[in-house]
């Protein structure tokens, strides 16, 4: 479940971890390769340890947070450990969730193997784990994927967004901020207004 170790080696999505003079090969998404810190220094990373026939294959964690969404994503059909990674690699925990909430599936095909069908069944099944799944050690303490999804004044505002150009997950996580710090009875208006200043910012 767990190593501490020193950082042996990395390369594009491995790493190995040296445990009292044993080295472990470790999966890992980019986000995480890239906080192990430098070779030689000490590491610790949150395991994900599959048996198969042929091997025993670890995958590796900066945080139990991206472990959770890992497991989440790999219980969706198509999607096996090494999507879930590239997904992770350009979606870290809170970009996913926003981008669930949000149901932006085109943000998932930015991930290296995941098209247009995978990602629109992965934001579908997934996108109620946008409000539930913890998310209490993301550096975004402001991330709105615990707010319901989208409806009402902030679908409307969310909506005007995306026509003026922005990208759905960033227009949703404005307005999701706009809302937190005016309250339920911002208007639509409202909303936009505070949703652009932030995105301009």
């Amino acid at each position: 479940a767990k190593l501490t170790g020193k950082l042996d080696s990395t390369d594009a999505d491995t790493a190995v971890i040296d445990v009292n003079g044993v080295g472990y090969l470790v999966q890992a998404s980019r986000s995480t390769l890239s906080r192990l810190g430098p070779v030689g220094g000490a590491v610790s990373v949150q395991i994900e340890t599959h048996v198969r026939e042929d091997r025993i294959a670890l995958y590796g964690f900066a945080s139990l947070s991206e472990r959770d969404w890992f497991r989440q994503l790999i219980t969706v059909q198509g999607v096996g450990p090494k999507a879930a990674l590239a997904i992770l690699s350009v979606l870290p925990p809170d970009s996913l969730a926003t981008a669930l909430a949000a149901g932006d599936a085109k943000a998932l095909t930015r991930a290296e193997g995941v098209g247009p069908k995978l990602a629109a069944r992965i934001a579908a099944e997934l996108k109620s784990k946008a409000a539930t799944l913890g998310l209490a050690d993301s550096a975004s303490p402001a991330t709105p994927a615990s707010l319901a999804l989208p409806q009402g004044a902030v679908a409307d505002a969310v909506s005007a967004l995306i026509n003026l150009g922005y990208g759905r997950s960033e227009a949703f996580s404005a307005v999701a901020n706009a809302k937190r710090e005016m309250g339920e009875g911002a208007d639509v208006s409202t909303l936009i207004k505070a949703g652009l200043k932030e995105l301009s910012a």
